[in-house]
């Protein structure tokens, strides 16, 4: 969902949350939106979403971001809920190996149901509780260097990089979607007010308005 809108903002990218349950998701996305954060939680059922609006190059930017319940009794609802994302923020717990051993089942999950152009970051959410560290940063580096996306490591109770993984989500976002309008521009292609595009390979999982064409 990469919409370009004419008054309140540029463009809508919808971003997803994914992961196991109980790794922070929830907060993540509060502390994002809201900045707050709550530390008795409930674990979330089905999905929810909230947006926030920020500038990405001189553009205004309205993220829509999905959190996804990680639930396996779930996981039939949310699946639908990944088309039309063109970015996802896949969590795990530092705390908890098998959070992290789960990772490349939601990434498989993710590719299946997702654009194939989609920006993919991981996050090893509570590295507050470094003292009780199960996942070294450094595994998870390498998985996400064989995997070929990004990874930082988060607190959403302390604030940490939990602003700068969405910003550097929706800056690659922007400049994949910035790309396409040059390439169409420079073969010729000058779109009527309305027209929508893909920022990925697969029609009608991501579009932009006004913008550009393929």
């Amino acid at each position: 969902m990469a919409y370009k809108v004419d008054h309140e903002y540029d463009y809508l990218f919808k971003i997803v949350l994914i992961g196991d349950s109980g790794v922070g998701k929830s907060n993540i996305l509060s502390r994002f939106t809201r900045n707050e954060f709550y530390l008795e939680s409930k674990s979330t059922i089905g999905v929810e979403f909230a947006t926030r609006t920020l500038q990405v190059e001189g553009k205004t930017v309205k993220a829509q971001i999905w959190d996804t319940a990680g639930q396996e009794r779930y996981r039939a609802i949310t699946s639908a809920y990944y088309r039309g994302a063109v970015g996802a923020l896949m969590v795990y717990d530092i705390t908890k190996k098998q959070t992290f051993d789960n990772v490349e089942r939601w990434l498989r999950e993710l590719r299946n149901h997702a654009d194939s152009n989609i920006v993919i970051m991981l996050a090893g959410n509570k590295s507050d509780l470094n003292h009780l560290r199960s996942v070294q940063e450094e595994e998870a580096n390498l998985l996400a260097e064989k995997e070929g996306i990004s990874f930082l490591e988060t607190s959403a109770l302390e604030a940490l990089n939990v602003e700068k993984a969405f910003q550097t989500i929706l800056l690659d976002i922007y400049q994949i979607v910035s790309r396409k309008a040059l390439a169409a521009q420079e073969a010729g292609v000058v779109p009527s007010q309305g027209t929508a595009i893909n920022v990925g390979e697969h029609s009608g999982n991501v579009e932009k308005r006004a913008c550009c064409s393929n």
